[in-house]
C-alpha cells in the first residue's frame, strides 16, 4: 500500500479483522436455493455437460446454415479482387474499376440474430480472406468523423498481427498522429501490405489470405444508417478504388429497396451491388427443432405446452432464433434446478449406475411421482406394498421404466416423421405444414382423438398414386436405421405396400363398372325434372354399392396401417412412466421469465416493494422506510388526474418524516432535503412515464395512469 504525504514517515498498517471472503462457484449458487438438494452437484454437473452438447451442436448447425451464403460472398470477393489487380483496358472493366463492390446481405427481420451472423463472417473472412475487416453500427457512426475513427481504429486493430520492425511507430501510436481521413488509410494500407509481403518477413498465415487483401467494411444495421452519413462516405471511397480494394457489406433487414430510398441516384450508381439472400428463420427454427428437439442424441425433453410458449414468442415477438435458443437453455437449467430427480436425465448406461446408487430420500420422491402413484393403484395390494417399502425393487422397476421411457422415445420420433410426410402434402394442411406443428399436437392430447387427424386421414384414402408411392419410399427411408429394432416389421410392411403398388397394372386403375356408365348415358338426353333426379339417386346408390378396384383395396390398407402405428407408436408422454424425470413442464414459469409484462411488474415493485426488497416488512401501508419512489407512487395513487406539486410535497414529507418527533410549526417547513429527495422521486416517476408537466396550471403535473397500475 502507498500513502501520499508532505512528509516522508513510517506507516503502520494493521490487517483488516475481516475475514477472508470465500470464493463460491456457479455450483455453490445452484445448489443454495434448491428446495431438495438431494444430489446437487450431479445434477448441476449433468446440467452443464448436456447443455454444452446441446450448444455445440447449435453452433454446428449455424454453420452448416451460413456455408452456402459464407461461399457465396468469397467468391464474389474473389471476383471483385481479381478486378482490381487486371486492370485491363477494356471499357467495361473501367467502369466496374470506377464502382465500390457491395454485397447486400438481406438477413430477415430476426434483428437481435444478425449479430452473431455478422460475427461468423468476420471469422471466415479472417481465416481464409483478408485480416482487415470492419463491422460498423449506426449508434457508433452519427457522423462522418466518428465512422472514419471507427473504420481506422478496427484496422489498426487488425495490423497488429502483422510483423512490424521495432522501430516503427505501434499501430496505436500512429493512429494518434495521423488524421482520420481516407487519404491515411490509402497510405497505412499501401505501407502494411508492402512489409507482410516483404520476403524478410512474413505472416505465418499468408497462405489463408489473398496478396493484398480486400478492406471489407460491413454495416451491419442499414436501415439504421443517416442517409446523409451514407452519401458522403460512398463518394469518398469511390475516389480511391484505383489505390484501395474496399468492399461494403450492407446488412439490410427489411428490403433490397432500402438502398436506393437512402442513397441518391447518383450515389448508388458508383455502386456495383450484388444480392445475397440469406435463410429465412423459420427454415432454420425448424433445423434446430429438427435436431435438438426431434432426435434421441438429448436425453431431456419439452413438454407440449412449454414448446408452444417458446414457439409462440418467436412467431409473435421477434423471430429470433437465439432467443429461443435460450429459452431452451432456461428450460435445461429450471428442469435440473427444480426436478430432483433429473439426475436420471442422462443416457442409458450412466443412469443404470446412477439408479443403483439412489438414496432412500430419491425413492421417496419417486414414490411421490403423479405418474408413479398412478402404476401403484392399478396394482394388486401385494405389489402396491412391495412398491412402497422395498427401496431395492423400486430401483429395478425404475431403471425397467427408464429403459421402457427411451425405447418410446425412440419409435416415436421416426413414426412422426412418417406421419408428417403423410400429411404434408394434405390441401390447407389439417396437421399443420410443419413438423413442429404435428409434434406439439401429439405431445398434448391423444392426436388420434382430433376432428383435424380424421379429416387428415379421410383425405389420405383419397390419394392418388404417384403421391401415396413417394411418400411410401420416403417413409421406407426414415424408417432404415430401425430394421433391427422394434420398428423393423413397419419396414418390412411397407416395403411389401410398395412391392404390390409395383405390381398393379395400370389398365386396372381406371376400370370402370358398365353398370356405372348407363345412369350417366341418361344424362345426355333431354329428360324432364323427375327423371334428372331419379337418374342421380341411381348414380349416387351405384357409387356406394360399387366394388372397390384393387388399388383403392390397398390404399384403404395403407391408411388403415398407418392409422394403427400411430395409436401404437404417438401416444402422448403423460401416459409414459416416470416421464417426469425427462420432460420440463412447467410452461407458466418459462413464461413469466421469457415473456414478462412490465407494467405489472412496475407496479408490484412501486406498490409492494417488499416483494423485492426483503429487508422490508409487507405492512401494504406508507412507511418511511420505503425507497422515495415508492412512497410519492403510493401517493400519486391517490389523485386525480392533475395533482397539486405542493400537496404531494407535503404529503411526501409527513411521511417521510412520520417517524421523527417534531413540532407542529416544522411539519410546516419542508428542509431542503426532504424537498431535494421529492424532487429526485417525481423526476424518477415522469422518466417511468407516470406524470408529466401539463400547462392548464403551471404547479401541476397530469397523471398517466389509471386504475389500480
Amino acid at each position: 500500500m502507498t500513502t501520499s504525504s508532505v512528509s516522508k514517515g513510517c506507516f503502520v498498517f494493521k490487517p483488516s479483522a475481516k475475514k477472508k471472503k470465500i470464493s463460491r462457484t456457479t455450483a455453490d449458487y445452484f445448489n443454495e436455493g434448491l428446495k431438495d438438494s438431494e444430489d446437487g452437484k450431479k445434477r448441476f454437473e449433468s446440467c452443464q455437460l448436456l447443455w454444452q452438447q446441446m450448444k455445440t451442436q447449435t453452433e454446428q448447425l449455424q454453420e452448416e446454415l451460413n456455408k452456402k451464403l459464407f461461399d457465396n460472398l468469397v467468391c464474389f470477393l474473389k471476383k471483385s479482387h481479381s478486378d482490381f489487380h487486371e486492370k485491363k483496358n477494356d471499357w467495361s472493366c473501367r467502369v466496374r474499376s470506377s464502382e465500390i463492390p457491395t454485397a447486400a446481405l438481406l438477413l430477415g427481420v430476426n434483428v437481435t440474430d444478425h449479430e452473431l451472423t455478422f460475427h461468423s463472417l468476420s471469422d471466415v473472412l479472417n481465416d481464409h480472406v483478408t485480416p482487415f475487416v470492419v463491422l460498423l453500427q449506426a449508434k457508433e457512426c452519427p457522423g462522418i468523423k466518428q465512422l472514419l475513427q471507427k473504420l481506422l481504429s478496427q484496422l489498426m486493430g487488425c495490423s497488429a498481427d502483422l510483423d512490424i520492425d521495432e522501430e516503427d511507430d505501434h499501430p496505436a501510436i500512429s493512429q494518434r498522429k495521423m488524421n482520420c481521413s481516407m487519404a491515411s488509410l490509402s497510405a497505412w494500407y499501401q505501407k502494411t501490405t508492402k512489409k507482410s509481403s516483404s520476403p524478410k518477413k512474413k505472416r505465418s498465415a499468408s497462405s489463408t489470405h489473398w496478396q493484398a487483401p480486400p478492406v471489407v467494411v460491413a454495416f451491419k444495421d442499414l436501415e439504421s444508417f443517416s442517409a446523409n452519413v451514407l452519401q458522403e462516405f460512398i463518394v469518398i471511397c469511390s475516389q480511391y478504388t484505383n489505390v484501395l480494394p474496399l468492399v461494403l457489406v450492407f446488412g439490410i433487414a427489411t428490403s433490397p429497396m432500402i438502398i436506393h430510398r437512402l442513397l441518391s441516384h447518383s450515389v448508388s450508381s458508383l455502386l456495383c451491388i450484388e444480392l445475397f439472400q440469406s435463410l429465412s428463420c423459420t427454415e432454420h427454427l425448424a433445423t434446430v427443432v429438427d435436431k435438438l428437439l426431434l432426435s434421441n442424441q438429448f436425453p431431456f425433453k419439452l413438454s407440449g405446452k412449454v414448446l408452444q410458449v417458446l414457439i409462440t414468442i418467436f412467431l409473435y415477438h421477434d423471430f429470433s432464433v437465439q432467443n429461443f435458443i435460450k429459452g431452451l437453455q432456461l428450460s435445461v437449467v429450471e428442469h435440473f434446478y427444480s426436478q430432483p430427480l433429473s439426475v436420471l436425465c442422462c443416457g442409458l448406461p450412466e443412469m443404470r449406475n446412477r439408479v443403483k446408487r439412489l438414496s432412500h430420500n430419491q425413492c421417496e420422491n419417486i414414490r411421490h411421482l403423479s405418474s408413479f402413484m398412478s402404476y401403484v393403484e392399478s396394482q394388486t395390494p401385494d405389489a402396491q406394498v412391495k412398491l412402497l417399502t422395498n427401496d431395492n425393487y423400486v430401483k429395478e422397476m425404475t431403471q425397467k421404466f427408464l429403459e421402457d421411457l427411451d425405447s418410446y422415445h425412440e419409435n416415436f420420433i421416426p413414426v412422426l416423421r412418417c406421419l408428417h410426410h403423410f400429411t404434408c402434402i394434405l390441401p390447407k394442411y389439417p396437421l399443420g405444414k410443419q413438423i413442429r406443428e404435428l409434434y406439439c399436437a401429439c405431445l398434448e392430447r391423444n392426436v388420434w382423438d382430433t376432428e383435424e387427424y380424421n379429416s387428415a386421414l379421410q383425405l389420405l384414402r383419397m390419394l392418388a398414386k404417384d403421391e401415396l408411392v413417394a411418400t411410401l419410399e420416403k417413409c421406407v427411408e426414415v424408417l432404415k436405421p430401425y430394421s433391427g429394432r422394434q420398428l423393423g416389421n413397419t419396414l418390412k410392411k411397407l416395403k411389401e405396400f410398395l412391392v404390390h403398388f409395383q405390381c398393379l397394372e395400370g389398365d386396372n386403375l381406371e376400370n370402370v363398372d358398365d353398370d356405372e356408365s348407363l345412369p350417366q348415358k341418361g344424362l345426355q338426353k333431354k329428360t324432364d325434372l323427375y327423371q334428372l333426379q331419379r337418374t342421380l339417386l341411381e348414380m349416387k346408390e351405384t357409387r356406394r354399392t360399387k366394388k372397390l378396384n384393387k388399388f383403392e383395396s390397398l390404399r384403404l390398407e395403407v391408411v388403415d396401417f398407418l392409422d394403427s402405428c400411430v395409436r401404437d407408436y404417438l401416444a402422448p408422454p403423460e401416459v409414459q412412466l416416470l416421464y417426469e424425470v425427462v420432460y420440463f413442464g412447467a410452461a407458466n414459469i418459462l413464461r413469466r421469465h421469457l415473456n414478462a409484462v412490465p407494467r405489472m411488474a412496475l407496479h408490484t415493485a412501486l406498490n409492494n416493494p417488499s416483494s423485492y426488497l426483503k429487508s422490508l416488512e409487507n405492512e401494504g401501508t406508507l412507511s418511511s422506510a420505503a425507497p422515495d419512489i415508492c412512497i410519492t407512487y403510493k401517493l400519486h395513487l391517490e389523485c386525480g388526474r392533475l395533482i397539486n406539486l405542493y400537496d404531494w410535497l407535503e404529503a411526501f414529507a409527513t411521511v417521510v418524516n412520520a417517524g421523527e418527533e417534531s413540532d407542529s410549526d416544522s411539519l410546516k417547513q419542508v428542509d431542503e432535503m426532504t424537498h431535494a429527495r421529492f424532487i429526485r422521486a417525481v423526476s424518477e416517476l415522469e422518466l417511468l412515464g407516470f406524470v408529466k408537466p401539463t400547462k392548464q396550471k403551471t404547479d401541476h403535473v397530469a397523471r398517466l395512469t389509471w386504475g389500480g397500475c
